[in-house]
């Protein structure tokens, strides 16, 4: 009996050492150490612990958090003391933050679990035989699953400031819309030698690493949920990875290094698609989260989205989270595209203007339209209708990126990897089938595959590469990766540039590129990132949080309607490049002011009106049809010229006001260029030309690491940046103290002052 409990004793100290994250050295010297007379039982468990690897398929490698001092060499750097380090830092002698935000030096909390992608952000470590769009899937699946998940991307050796690697992290940022921070060290790490991988670990203590090969979706789901367990058993508390499933807009994040080119006016077009017969053409904007839709001229005519999110509705008030590719389906007048981040397919009824999700099903099952849940929806205090399913089915919808149409009134839709095909019922959103592996993908659809990319070899050679990057081919089919981003339109070959930011039209008979001439810009109205929720900006005594104003005012004035004239000076070296529009600014009055309105009265507002007041303005417009017309025809006419009389923009509101305090925010969006005359010398000046488009864009980070792959990022569009159409914010508050009504002789009626005042504001920086 005593012998058996001795056994027993011995069994229960080396079972916990033996799981997914323990490696084989561990377990034998544990087993080992038991004692001579426990031989036989720590063979058979060493049986049991190669048995388990070999089923597993995976083999993560523990590495010790202390450096090992050899007395030939020099100590080890130890990767998560050096990681640890560096929290705190954004930059230092050997390392450098990058896509992580200023000022958050808290990103992470010290304790946790970290999920690091290793060794895949230099475009030096494509040749090492890795995808990196698998590893990028992974890694962001987990993040969306488990979003208390600390994760960050980290790379070591090389030199992050060549000419060379900047633009290269700046596009991979934006195409695979990484939104994690990434570490870069000159220092060379053991863990990092043979290629990349995934490290998980806990408390900064006991990491794990997986090999990129060896390593699935649901082994390192099982290895996190280990790690959590384990911190719940030691702490005694329930810690959910999962969250609290409540919809919070903080919770949607987006790529921070290239934060600036969200100012352009496009970025990341990805894809595009067309309605040759009815002359209109649907561009994926894809990192502004929102499907513009333009004529054959480049004059916008509607706009699909209006912040990144998984909302269904009216165009205006619809969400998306990085659209791809899309298919106008004639009959139905509708377009149905992919919503990349959401693993939804979504279809726009081009008629009615409204969204819908066709699938998951699941969603719109979900979907509640009462008073209350938009409520509080938009105060975001309702419930996450948008959060996928607890459990990743292996039929789901993984980041999927382009979208075919078949003759069995099936769609067809393949990740950006191709290495998942999933087919759909186009009419209840069905997955029928589900094909893994590219070969197999060909047998299916790779003909349509070869007709979308035959059209590519009318094009130049090195504008393709260039284009399309390194990694764009495959398996015998060149740039197979730019399929959903060209289109055939009136004998021209649309295609996404998405190095240079622009749509291009390419000709076959002359060979000729040429760029679209955006106009009509009033349709997309205000951006979302540059207005704040009303929840997010709070005053702490007379110290705005939350939003940074471009200039602020105070006016002391009698109580009564007050005339507001703006006029705003645009950036020196800049013109506009058509008038400011009514629908890129947002007006708002708040304290003792009442009414907001624009300069004939008329209340400025971005919902969209009632019914009977729509069928007043059909009345008006039918009165004043002929008028209306050619004031048209002249907007239009401005808006190509570019050319006006004044450089300044007016801006026009009135309010009526009580006694007391009161503030009129506003903002506005202006669509801007570079005056042509700085590109006299266009070598010796494209440089200068960089860094003035880029002071202008984000004026805040001038002397930040971004700015200077921003700078590399334009360089090498290798494109004109005279013509390249930015949006430049304005953001203005004018703060009023009104006082008490002056009373009559009587001394009983109140006398109401109409006064007026001027605003001259600067955008210079």
């Amino acid at each position: 009996m005593a012998l058996r409990f001795q056994r027993l004793r011995e069994i229960s100290r080396i079972l916990p050492q033996i799981h997914s994250g323990s490696s084989y050295q561990q377990c034998t010297r544990a087993i080992s150490s038991a004692g001579s007379d426990l031989v036989p039982l720590s063979i058979a468990l060493a049986k049991i612990v190669r048995s388990f690897e070999e089923r597993s398929g995976c083999r993560a490698q523990r590495f010790s958090t202390v450096s090992e001092i050899s007395q030939e060499s020099s100590p080890e750097v130890d990767l998560l003391s050096f990681i640890k380090s560096t929290l705190g830092k954004l930059e230092g002698p050997y390392h450098c933050w990058l896509n992580k935000v200023n000022g958050g030096e808290d990103y992470f909390k010290r304790e946790g679990i970290f999920l690091v992608l290793a060794g895949v952000f230099l475009e030096d470590c494509l040749t090492l035989g890795c995808d990196p769009v698998i590893m990028f899937e992974k890694v962001k699946s987990l993040q969306q699953r488990y979003p208390l998940l600390n994760v960050l991307g980290f790379q070591s050796g090389g030199s992050i400031c060549s000419a060379a690697n900047q633009p290269h992290l700046v596009h991979l940022t934006m195409k695979e819309y990484i939104t994690f921070p990434i570490l870069f060290s000159e220092k060379n790490f053991s863990e990092m030698k043979n290629g990349p991988c995934y490290i998980l670990f806990k408390d900064f203590r006991s990491p794990l690493l997986y090999p990129e090969r060896s390593a699935d979706l649901g082994i390192l789901m099982k290895a996190i949920e280990d790690l959590n367990m384990q911190q719940n058993e030691n702490s005694g508390l329930l810690y959910n990875l999962k969250g609290t499933g409540l919809k919070q807009t903080e919770v949607i994040k987006e790529p921070y290094i290239c934060s600036a080119m969200q100012n352009l006016l496009l970025y990341f077009p990805g894809c595009i698609s067309v309605d040759e017969h009815g002359n209109r053409l649907f561009l994926s904007d894809s990192n502004h989260h929102r499907i513009i839709i333009f004529d054959g001229n480049g004059k916008i005519l509607d706009c699909i989205g209006s912040s990144p999110g998984f909302e269904d509705g009216e165009f205006e008030s619809s969400k998306l989270l990085h659209p791809a590719a899309s298919f106008y389906h004639a009959d139905e007048d509708c377009l149905y595209f992919v919503d990349s981040e959401n693993h939804a397919i979504r279809r726009a009824d081009m008629g009615r203007r409204v969204l819908d999700t066709l699938y998951p099903t699941c969603y719109t099952n979900r979907k509640t339209n009462t008073l209350w849940s938009w409520i509080t929806n938009k105060l975001g205090l309702g419930r996450n209708a948008d959060t996928k399913s607890e459990e990743f089915d292996s039929k789901s919808l993984m980041f999927p990126w382009h979208l075919m149409k078949s003759t069995e009134n099936c769609f067809l839709i393949i990740n950006r990897s191709f290495e998942t095909l999933w087919t759909m019922d186009s009419a209840s959103g069905e997955i029928k089938e589900v094909v893994k592996g590219f070969p197999k993908i060909l047998e299916i659809c790779g003909q349509m595959i070869m007709e979308k990319v035959s059209l590519l070899k009318q094009m130049p050679c090195d504008w393709l590469q260039q284009c399309a990057g390194s990694n764009s081919s495959l398996e015998g089919i060149p740039y197979a990766g730019l399929m959903s981003s060209l289109a055939m339109f009136q004998d021209h070959i649309i295609i996404c540039d998405t190095v240079g930011q622009r749509v291009l039209k390419f000709s076959g008979k002359s060979g000729v590129f040429s760029n679209f001439q955006f106009s009509n810009f009033g349709i997309l109205g205000l951006p979302y990132w540059l207005a704040f929720s009303l929840e997010r900006v709070y005053s702490v005594g007379d110290v705005l949080q939350g939003a940074h104003a471009d200039h602020i005012q105070h006016f002391s004035l009698l109580p009564g309607r007050i005339d507001i004239q703006i006029r705003v000076d645009i950036p020196a070296d800049t013109e506009l490049v058509e008038p400011l529009h009514e629908g890129c600014v947002w007006r708002q009055a708040r304290g003792a002011a009442t009414e907001v309105s624009g300069a004939e009265g008329k209340v400025a507002s971005s919902e969209k009106v009632g019914v009977a007041q729509q069928w007043y303005d059909e009345l008006d417009n039918l009165a004043f049809e002929t008028t209306e017309s050619k004031l048209n025809v002249e907007e239009d006419n401005i808006s190509l010229d570019g050319n006006f009389q004044d450089d300044q923009v007016h801006i026009d509101c009135a309010v009526k006001t009580s006694p007391g305090t009161s503030e009129v925010i506003i903002y506005a969006a202006l669509y801007l260029r570079l005056r042509r005359n700085l590109n006299s010398d266009k070598d010796s000046n494209r440089e200068r030309i960089a860094e003035r488009m880029v002071d202008i864009l984000n004026p805040e980070k001038k002397r930040s690491i971004e700015r200077d792959f921003c700078i590399q990022f334009l360089l090498n569009s290798n494109r004109d940046l005279d013509d390249l159409i930015f949006m430049k914010p304005l953001h203005m508050r004018i703060k009023l103290d009104t006082l008490d009504h002056p009373k009559a002789d009587n001394s009983k009626e109140i006398i109401l002052t109409d006064s007026s005042v001027e605003v001259n504001v600067s955008l210079n920086s």
